[in-house]
């Protein structure tokens, strides 16, 4: 589990997923969250790797 910084260009991928939320509902926020996360896990596909981040999100 990589958890140094790895996105080349981070500010402009954040504004890119800021930009995605603009003018959107909280309810569709959450449901483009969902998918991406979604979208994501599936992309990494390894379960292990996968329970490694849940858990390093649920420490907070």
């Amino acid at each position: 589990m990589n958890t140094e910084p790895n996105i080349a260009n981070p500010d402009d991928f954040y504004a890119r997923l800021l930009a995605a939320h603009e003018g959107r509902s909280k309810a569709e926020s959450d449901a483009l969250n969902a998918r991406l996360v979604l979208i994501l896990c599936n992309h990494i596909g390894d379960t292990d790797v996968l329970g490694q981040a849940i858990d390093l999100a649920a420490e907070g």
